[in-house]
């Protein structure tokens, strides 16, 4: 199996995910005593989405990450599910431009 390449992955954050995630289980207990049921991981990933855009702490978006993993293994949507999925059935990226999300090369 060919490696990503440093450029397009970061172990640092995922090693800061990890670190958050221990400090959490420490301090709240396990996940899977607040999520789904208690505590809703969307809204608060969506919260700290927002702190970011306004504060430009990165912190926040690895909070998100986190939020979103919480969701993925604890999820609370009735349909949750994984379907990989190719270029035809992705959103697509938003560009700076404007207009709708596309599939086009960075260059």
């Amino acid at each position: 199996m060919t490696s990503v390449p440093k450029s397009e992955f970061n172990e640092e954050f995922v090693e800061m995910m990890r670190s958050r995630m221990l400090v959490s289980f420490h301090k709240y207990g396990p996940i899977r005593d607040a999520y789904p049921h208690k505590v809703d991981a969307i809204a608060s990933l969506q919260t700290r989405l927002r702190e970011y855009e306004r504060t430009g702490n990165t912190e926040f978006l690895i909070d998100a990450a986190n939020f979103a993993m919480i969701e993925f293994m604890c999820p609370s949507h009735d349909q949750s599910h994984f379907r990989a999925t190719d270029a035809n059935a992705s959103p697509g990226r938003n560009w700076h431009m404007g207009g709708r999300p596309n599939q086009r090369p960075n260059s």
